[in-house]
């Protein structure tokens, strides 16, 4: 299973990346219902590890920053869960 992954924000992060373009820092904090600070931090290791992607811009003087989910990030997403389903139907056969 990947690491990552197995963090509640960030595979909150990931799923809500899925089906959209671009999400934007406030909407995800909203989405996983998280502080900024804690969903700033996981952010960071997601970009670190190329699972997703990190446009910053300004609106005037208001730094704006959004988020996309990469090839990468969804290629281990779909492993992830691929995984979880293995585990769900060896335990259901035993």
């Amino acid at each position: 299973m990947d690491d990552l992954l197995l963090s509640k924000i960030r595979l909150g992060v990931v799923a809500e990346l899925l089906n959209a373009q671009w999400v934007s820092f406030t909407d995800l904090a909203h989405a996983i219902e998280t502080t900024n600070g804690n969903l700033g931090a996981h952010l960071a290791k997601l970009v670190d590890a190329g699972y997703i992607a990190e446009e910053k811009t300004y609106a005037g003087r208001r730094p704006l920053s959004r988020y996309s989910l990469t090839e990468s990030g969804r290629a281990a997403f779909v492993a992830h869960v691929r995984q979880l389903e293995s585990l769900l139907s060896g335990a259901s056969e035993g």
